[in-house]
């Protein structure tokens, strides 16, 4: 049996050469991978997201800590197309593509299960639904995370989007504004096009269907607009589509003024200029998100029509 100070010397000598071994591999690692070092898997299945996927959808957007309800993702996944990654059979990661028109898309979704995480499997589901939209420009509001895999892929920050949220503070607001309950879809959809520069009119149908439409009108012709639906821990304003920043107020206000005391989320451009006037009316910041594109001047509208708030972060 070894003396004890040679089991200590011993001792001693392994923890340098690990030490000596752990600072080439970091050395290594940042020389040659600086976006982090990913080990591949090769047991894993892209396949096409189907209904029975929902549960484990919802799984994971949980353990990522988003708010979205099963009701909030049927709404994603009933207007895209997506992609599961199964390893052994079981779910562990997804993305999906959102379609407006033949030239724009937004990618959202795009989770892995934390268990899985540094094996390729974003870089999987990426490849997936890059490959799925084709030559059409691709949208999505990115994390801090999440940027260098998608400027491998192309994208270029465009912006950011800032989440605000809480209880709505009492206001008293004269708001022109007032509730549509039957609006033109063409109008709205024409208002949204000219401010985002993509074709959305399946999305604003559907979100007519499960929310209210708030108008600003000049005569019988409609132009702003809001909508307010049910959201993961209350309701979300947005989109919010406006001519500026005082009718955009104007249509915020006059639903906040009816909700006061209930919760309510807001995602908004940081260029929008809203993020102070929005903290006085008792929604205060709660993170939010980069914007990128992969073609970031296809489809701007010249029109006087602003996104003030989108319809989510997933969506735009």
């Amino acid at each position: 049996m070894p003396h004890p100070v040679e089991q200590a010397e011993n001792r001693a000598g392994i923890s340098v050469l690990e030490a000596t071994a752990k600072t080439y591999y970091e050395f290594f690692v940042s020389e040659w991978w600086p976006d982090g070092l990913e080990l591949p898997v090769t047991d894993i299945d892209y396949v096409p997201f189907e209904a029975e996927h929902g549960d484990d959808l919802l799984r994971l957007s949980r353990q990522v800590g988003w708010p979205h309800t099963g009701e909030d993702l049927s709404l994603i996944t009933g207007l895209s197309e997506g992609i599961v990654a199964l390893s052994e059979g079981k779910v562990a990661g997804t993305a999906f593509i959102t379609r407006f028109g033949p030239a724009h898309c937004a990618c959202n979704l795009i989770i892995v299960d934390e268990t899985m995480r540094g094996r390729g499997l974003g870089r999987g589901l990426m490849n997936a639904i890059m490959t799925l939209a084709g030559a059409c420009e691709k949208r999505l509001v990115a994390t801090q995370d999440g940027l260098p895999l998608y400027r491998k892929f192309g994208f270029r920050e465009t912006g950011r989007i800032l989440q605000q949220q809480g209880l709505a503070a009492e206001t008293a607001s004269e708001s022109a504004a007032r509730w549509v309950d039957n609006p033109q879809l063409n109008n709205l959809v024409a208002l949204d096009h000219a401010a985002c520069g993509a074709p959305r009119a399946e999305l604003i149908a559907s979100l007519m269907k499960t929310g209210r439409v708030a108008a600003l009108e000049n005569g019988s012709r409609i132009e702003g607009f809001a909508i307010l639906r049910p959201f993961g821990r209350g309701d979300l304003i947005g989109p919010v589509v406006a001519s500026g920043t005082e009718s955009a107020k104007a249509l915020i206000d006059f639903i906040l003024a009816q909700y006061t005391g209930r919760f309510v989320r807001i995602d908004c451009p940081e260029t929008c200029g809203l993020a102070t006037w929005l903290e006085s009316r008792g929604l205060m910041p709660a993170g939010g998100g980069i914007t990128m594109s992969t073609a970031p001047q296809i489809g701007r509208s010249r029109t006087e029509a602003q996104t003030f708030a989108l319809a989510n972060q997933a969506l735009g």
